[in-house]
């Protein structure tokens, strides 16, 4: 933390710190990360590290997941975009192609 920010400051920073730890970080670099990572499909240890530690961003991830945080960060997006008329719900499905194990073929009756 710079001086200029201790300086006026720096009892109440103190007293913040010593109750509720140190200030969270914006957690726009954390969604950023998991994105990435989901976007590219990657190891989460090829996350770079721009976006935080990779194992900071697993554990928010599988924190979110579990308590129902990213279900509900995707509803208030997908309500949000369908109420500017954004999304298309209709959603083509081709059930033409049904594949097969290699020995399901030939089999004897």
């Amino acid at each position: 933390m710079s001086c200029r920010r201790w300086s006026g400051k720096w009892l109440s920073w103190a007293v913040a710190a010593v109750v509720v730890g140190p200030p969270r970080l914006d957690d726009r670099r954390v969604l950023n990360g998991i994105v990435w990572k989901l976007r590219t499909g990657t190891e989460w240890r090829d996350v770079p590290a721009r976006y935080r530690p990779w194992r900071s961003l697993c554990t928010h991830f599988r924190r979110w997941a579990l308590d129902g945080t990213c279900t509900r960060m995707l509803a208030a997006v997908q309500a949000e975009r369908d109420a500017a008329g954004d999304i298309d719900w209709l959603v083509p499905v081709d059930s033409t192609v049904a594949r097969a194990h290699q020995h399901s073929a030939g089999a004897r009756k």
